[in-house]
């Protein structure tokens, strides 16, 4: 790992999180592991859940290490008077606070957009909520499990008899996470030409329905509705997932002619690559059935590693179905450096995800895993000039 003394790209930038769970805080991770100063805020008394989410070792919840990653973490009860003084101080000196409480909340606590840009005109505020700041359902309580329904990506997800299909991970909320971090980033770009700061307004519903690439412009042009088809493709075949002679798996795809044509020759069968309708994808999907039957059969008579190097061999596109153990065992992975190594006190060393992507003068990187609730806070409210004995009455009032 080298540590370039520069340190990230936003080194400098100072980022305060008062958001929970998923979207709000990945978009703050992601700051964070590009040199970003973040400061996580956390209710005294009902810590982030995320912190409770999924398995823990030894008391430790491990989804917080990765999401809390490169953030000091401090406590301060934003409903209280004292509470309030502290985030508005924090946004005084601030560039970007994000938050992801239900719309009118903010407000409610006299911590607006009004006071806070007034606290700091610079100030980029990103409110992430399921359904945006306006809207008939704009108040309502939502997950990122909503958006997956609401985008049309269960719809279209999951075999055609089957059920519309949601992912077992978060895959809205981070999403979003991702779109909030970009959002953020225009937003600091706007102001530096014009600035001052503005309101982000992202709803996770968004950038969900944005990943979907053209169904709606299919709908609005054609009134064709993307159906569920499995792992297959309405554009192009081969396009699945096979079972190999060892019990795993791969997954085949096709999107170009010449690839499909290795693909046959490769299984046995050129003479399907004569056919009139194997000239198209869409041909092609039409006799998705055929085509998948003797993929399938010699794909089954041999084992994953024999497959993946005849198809390699043959110069058609296929890849291992990985689990997480095949992930962190996988040379490519581990040239790119997409896992990190990283110490944390608590748990000593650990393998988690890396910084997004690698830049090649000043690269991101984890500094540290997730921190105890309120491990930072002393030292935080140090640093915007509280007294100890200011502190000490704070945490007597329940604000911290």
């Amino acid at each position: 790992m080298h540590h370039h003394p520069s340190g990230g790209p936003l080194t400098g930038l100072r980022v305060v999180d008062i958001a929970t769970l998923f979207a709000g805080p990945t978009a703050a991770m992601l700051l964070g592991d590009f040199g970003a100063d973040v400061v996580k805020v956390e209710h005294p008394r009902k810590p982030d859940p995320s912190r409770g989410h999924g398995p823990a070792k030894d008391g430790v919840g491990l989804w917080w290490k990765q999401l809390g990653r490169n953030k000091r973490t401090i406590t301060a009860d934003l409903g209280t008077p004292g509470g309030r003084d502290v985030l508005l101080r924090l946004a005084a000196g601030a560039d970007v606070i994000v938050e992801n409480f239900r719309p009118g909340t903010l407000e409610k606590w006299g911590l607006g957009w009004e006071e806070l840009s007034a606290a700091n005109p610079r100030l980029v505020l990103a409110r992430v909520t399921a359904f945006g700041q306006t809207g008939p359902y704009a108040r309502r309580p939502g997950f990122g499990t909503l958006a997956e329904a609401m985008s049309g990506f269960a719809a279209a997800t999951g075999e055609p008899e089957g059920p519309p299909t949601l992912p077992p991970f978060g895959l809205a909320d981070s999403i979003a996470g991702l779109a909030t971090a970009y959002a953020v980033m225009a937003a600091l770009a706007g102001r530096d030409r014009t600035g001052a700061g503005q309101v982000v307004d992202m709803a996770i519903i968004e950038p969900m329905l944005a990943v979907l690439g053209p169904q709606l412009l299919w709908y609005d042009q054609l009134g064709y509705v993307q159906p569920r088809l499995g792992n297959r493709s309405n554009n192009n075949a081969p396009r699945n997932t096979y079972r190999t002679a060892d019990g795993g798996w791969v997954a085949v795809s096709s999107s170009a002619q010449s690839v499909a044509e290795r693909v046959l020759r490769l299984v046995g069968h050129p003479e399907f690559t004569a056919e009139p309708w194997f000239a198209t994808g869409a041909g092609r999907a039409a006799h998705a059935e055929e085509i998948d039957k003797v993929v399938a059969e010699w794909i089954g008579r041999r084992t994953r590693a024999e497959v993946v190097t005849a198809f390699e061999e043959a110069q058609a596109a296929v890849a291992p179905v990985y689990d997480v153990r095949d992930v962190a065992a996988d040379p490519q992975v581990r040239a790119l450096g997409t896992v990190a190594h990283v110490d944390d006190p608590e748990l000593g060393a650990l393998r988690m995800q890396n910084v997004l992507f690698r830049l090649s003068d000043t690269p991101g990187t984890v500094r540290w895993p997730g921190r105890p609730h309120g491990a930072d806070t002393d030292e935080v409210l140090t640093e915007l000039g509280l007294t100890e004995a200011e502190i000490t009455t704070l945490r007597a009032e329940g604000a911290l």
